[in-house]
């Protein structure tokens, strides 16, 4: 952590949860509470709660929650650094030094000065584009009919033709080479000394959520090899957890999102008005950068090069897509090759009808498939029906299957009957996603789903005492923190007694004890916890000291298996047989 944990409440404190949420999701008060559709899943009623009170969120659905930072990180793809920085800006909080050990502290140090050559870089090359020694690479983009609004937009660039011009340049501005070394502009060579890894080429800069230069592309003038060139792996660049275009991105997109192969494609079509274009970064589409579309979009358009390269590259990414839950289509470009040639070939409003023709991923694999064989030779089209009916074992809902195979069976003139045998034969012998799998998934599922015993006796109490700090008077002298004997419960409890013997319970800053994403969300689960309403104060009395009876029972078990002392175990036993008489009584 870089800063101080006062340092961060202070941050949360001034960030209204509501507020920063219903900047994103459509929000509708409900009682105390604010409801609206989950945006980390899909849903078409709302179980998507913003509490003001406890400045926090839950999904009832899928179980998404934490506070204000989580929501930030989880939404925009932040690190918590970046998501208190950009909370501490619209709150006009400026942020102290960060604190940290020594190698953190280096570390951040390293990362900024990296940030920063790469914003000085991303001027010197736009410079460079507008000066004399530019003309020809300007005249370049200007010929592939890009707007001097599109370029400023993109910061598009150029790098000169002398092989250390922008290494002399960071030189003066005072880099030394062991930072320079670290940003992956240049080349060292003992024998020939630094040069620029860019030069004589149309500069693109890669940025990332946050509008910061991360990287660069760079399209060579003239006959060169590579044609393009990117910047390698860095400590601020990770091409597969990035996307080109992906700053442009904000909130969720319910039109979908355009997948491209290249920098000049997501440019023309943002030029044409398609300001949900990405690519990926010189490298295969990546599962990661399936997530990562998956946060802002349920459906892709992939919209690859038509040509062979593109039809791989799109059998790559549609099974990737769907297991991050993405729905997938293919835009039909031809005759033409990419998006760019598209629009200029024809117009924008013909893009747009392409994108509403976009075939399902389903059948644009089977037309692939369809191409591999002779559909006149009965052997052959027998192959290419058992090739079909596999595919279809992808679908595990069998209301979605039988959709898929009736659709199928009407394109190609199959007797459904027929085709449905010829799937039911293959799912009895293919490895698709195995029994094993679908079991392991399943059992997971159940782990997940429901809490049992003294772990849900625990959350329950919890849930409780969040919402009532009389009980916490009522029960302290009989239930401990460390009567708590599951995490995150245990810390959660610790948490809770100290914040209920001031008087001030902040579920928000108890969330922001948790690192992962994961036990965020459970603790958000135990303040957002729907019990059941015990009107009767008899019931409610019930209730509490049954649960109290099981927990502390459970607790005096596990500790005299553990205790070695015979003085201390007799005070176990002494305190296991005054529960059979303990009674709370809940003051009114």
């Amino acid at each position: 952590m870089y800063y101080s944990e006062d340092v961060v409440e202070e941050v949360r404190q001034r960030s209204d949860i509501v507020d920063i949420i219903s900047s994103y999701v459509n929000l509708k008060k409900s009682g105390s509470n604010f409801f609206g559709l989950c945006p980390f899943h899909n849903e078409k009623s709302p179980s998507f709660s913003v509490s003001g009170s406890k400045q926090m969120y839950y999904c009832f659905g899928c179980g998404a929650g934490g506070n204000v930072f989580t929501f930030l990180m989880e939404y925009e793809n932040l690190t918590f650094r970046e998501a208190l920085g950009q909370l501490a800006d619209r709150a006009g909080m400026p942020l102290p030094e960060g604190s940290g050990s020594e190698e953190e502290r280096r570390q951040r140090d390293t990362r900024e000065r990296i940030l920063e050559i790469h914003k000085l870089a991303a001027n010197y090359y736009y410079a460079k584009l507008n000066s004399d020694r530019g003309k020809g690479a300007k005249q370049y983009l200007l010929g592939r009919q890009l707007s001097e609004e599109t370029i400023r937009r993109f910061g598009l660039g150029y790098s000169d033709k002398y092989s250390n011009d922008l290494y002399q340049y960071m030189k003066k501005k005072g880099f030394d080479d062991t930072i320079l070394n670290q940003t992956g502009l240049f080349t060292f060579h003992e024998k020939y000394g630094a040069n620029d890894k860019f030069w004589n080429r149309v500069m693109f800069p890669i940025m990332d959520k946050t509008n910061k230069v991360i990287a660069f592309g760079g399209r060579v003038m003239g006959d060169g090899k590579p044609k393009y060139l990117n910047s390698p792996e860095t400590l601020i660049f990770d091409k597969s957890r990035n996307l080109y275009g992906m700053n442009f991105l904000h909130g969720k997109l319910d039109h979908g999102i355009i997948i491209c192969e290249g920098y000049m494609d997501v440019i023309a079509l943002h030029q044409a008005g398609f300001t949900n274009a990405v690519a990926s970064l010189g490298t295969a589409f990546t599962s990661q950068q399936s997530s990562l579309l998956k946060r802002y979009s349920d459906t892709a358009f992939l919209c690859y090069d038509s040509d062979g390269a593109g039809v791989k590259a799109a059998l790559r990414a549609i099974p990737m897509l769907k297991e991050a839950g993405i729905t997938v289509r293919v835009i039909d470009m031809r005759p033409y090759k990419d998006p760019d040639e598209f629009i200029k070939a024809l117009s924008a409003d013909e893009f747009r009808k392409r994108i509403d023709r976009a075939v399902n991923s389903f059948f644009y694999e089977i037309g692939i498939l369809r191409q591999q064989y002779n559909m006149d030779d009965p052997a052959e089209k027998t192959k290419f029906m058992n090739e079909a009916a596999k595919k279809c074992l992808a679908f595990e809902q069998e209301i979605e299957r039988n959709n898929y195979i009736e659709a199928f069976c009407r394109e190609y003139g199959v007797r459904t009957e027929d085709f449905k045998e010829l799937v039911r034969h293959h799912a009895a012998t293919m490895v698709g996603r195995t029994y094993q799998k679908r079991k392991e998934e399943k059992e997971a599922q159940k782990k997940r789903a429901k809490e049992t015993g003294t772990g849900r006796i625990q959350g329950i109490l919890l849930t409780w005492l969040g919402e009532d700090l009389t009980l916490f008077q009522t029960i302290k002298e009989v239930i401990g923190p460390d009567d708590f004997m599951d995490e995150p419960y245990r810390a959660v409890a610790g948490m809770l007694y100290e914040q209920a013997e001031t008087g001030n319970i902040s579920p928000a800053t108890i969330i922001s004890r948790f690192d992962s994403k994961e036990e965020q969300s459970v603790v958000a689960g135990i303040f957002n916890r729907q019990v059941k309403e015990v009107s009767e104060q008899t019931e409610r009395e019930k209730a509490l000291n049954e649960m109290i009876k099981t927990l502390k029972k459970a607790s005096l078990e596990k500790r005299s298996r553990e205790v070695t002392d015979m003085n201390e175990l007799q005070n176990l036993i002494l305190e296991k047989k005054k529960l059979e008489h303990l009674h709370i009584t809940i003051q009114k």
